[in-house]
């Protein structure tokens, strides 16, 4: 008994000991560096279904396992590597025939380091259909996610969905010439309305003369007809018309534009009732002098393509128009009044009819006027 009594100091001892060692091992295992170990060879038949590594492995070092041996057969199913550091992990290996179908991996691992994980190996032919990724952010939108118009489901107001500016349709009237020649004594006119888009208008317009004294006898051309654009400079035009000179109807078609160097120009075809063809043309050109001063110089040519001496009409060019006009813009080129010279000529044949039937060849004169659109 006394020597029992001598002993057991030396026994308690011991005991504190090997806990403290226990202690000192499980410490250690958290700081291991495994960047020796060398995982190449036939691991495929290890079972690590029974391996519990839950415990806190965030200091371990894995940046230097070489796992590119054959692993095919591993049986990670049991495995928590919720904590892991892969970052120099070398997965080059085969792995097709690794089963991952028991891994869960639905904790958090928002902190595990992959930069520096070679996955160049052949992949191809792991089996994922039971890996539970339902932690991971993706996935198909729900069908009421986004509204086909791009409006999210919010109202447009009172004004309505909004629209291009060229599928809005407008209106507009341009009233080109509205003056009066002095030696002619009468009227000129030249307007035009449409209503439409910059894709399809139709458009109404009318041109001609007023005379202002004797029988005050209005002569003019108008039309109706379908506006659409044929090219960046030029477009076209298709309708009926209406000459009230020889009291007829007819079916237009032209195309207006602008020419190279700005040059404004039309031509216009009309086929009578009775079989008469008659063809306009008309350029003209802006010269700007400043912002508000323009020097406006522009020709006309009319001609049948056969005689008709009810009329006065005769086959080819009958008559030269042209006219220079001075014009000055106000209200933001809205309105331009304008003074100029005017000359008419006959041409061919029309110049002898003129002259059998007693009427001026050639005419000169002042005109003043106005031009404006809204």
């Amino acid at each position: 008994m006394k020597i029992s009594k001598k002993n057991l100091p030396f026994i308690g001892l011991s005991s504190l000991v090997l806990l403290a060692s226990s202690f000192a091992a499980a410490a250690e295992m958290s700081n291991m560096d495994h960047s020796g170990m060398d995982m190449s060879g036939d691991m495929s038949d290890m079972d690590h279904s029974g391996m519990d590594m839950s415990g806190d492995m965030s200091g371990m070092d894995h940046s230097g396992m070489d796992m590119s041996g054959d692993m095919s057969g591993m049986d990670h199913s049991g495995m928590d590597m919720s904590d892991m550091d892969h970052s120099g992990m070398d997965m080059s290996g085969d792995m097709s025939s690794m089963d991952h179908s028991g891994m869960d991996m639905s904790g958090d691992m928002s902190d595990m380091e992959h930069s520096s994980m070679d996955m160049s190996g052949d992949m191809s032919d792991m089996e994922h259909s039971s890996m539970d990724m339902s932690g991971m952010q993706g996935g198909q939108p729900p069908a009421d996610a986004r509204s086909p118009d791009y409006s999210n489901g919010v109202p447009y107001g009172q004004y309505g969905k909004p629209m291009m500016m060229g599928s809005m349709p407008l209106w507009g009237v341009s009233v080109d010439d509205l003056g009066y020649q002095f030696d002619e004594d009468q009227i000129n006119f030249e307007a035009m309305g449409w209503y439409g888009t910059d894709s399809n208008r139709i458009r109404l317009r009318t041109e001609g003369s007023a005379q202002t004294k004797d029988d005050k006898e209005i002569d003019s051309l108008s039309s109706l007809a379908y506006w659409k654009p044929l090219s960046i400079f030029w477009n076209g035009e298709a309708g009926v018309a209406y000459d009230t000179e020889n009291d007829n109807a007819a079916i237009m078609a032209g195309i207006v534009g602008t020419a190279p160097y700005f040059i404004e120009t039309d031509a216009r075809a009309y086929l009578y009732t009775d079989g008469q063809l008659r063809l306009d043309l008309g350029a003209e050109y802006e010269w700007r002098l400043d912002q508000h001063w323009v020097v406006i110089p522009e020709v006309g040519l009319t001609a049948f393509s056969k005689d008709d001496h009810d009329n006065g009409i005769t086959k080819g060019f009958n008559e030269m128009e042209t006219e220079v006009r001075l014009t000055y813009e106000t209200f933001s080129r809205q309105l331009a009044p304008y003074v100029g010279v005017s000359y008419e000529t006959a041409l061919g044949k029309a110049r002898g009819q003129r002259r059998q039937e007693n009427e001026s060849v050639d005419s000169s004169s002042l005109t003043a006027g106005v031009k404006f659109w809204f």
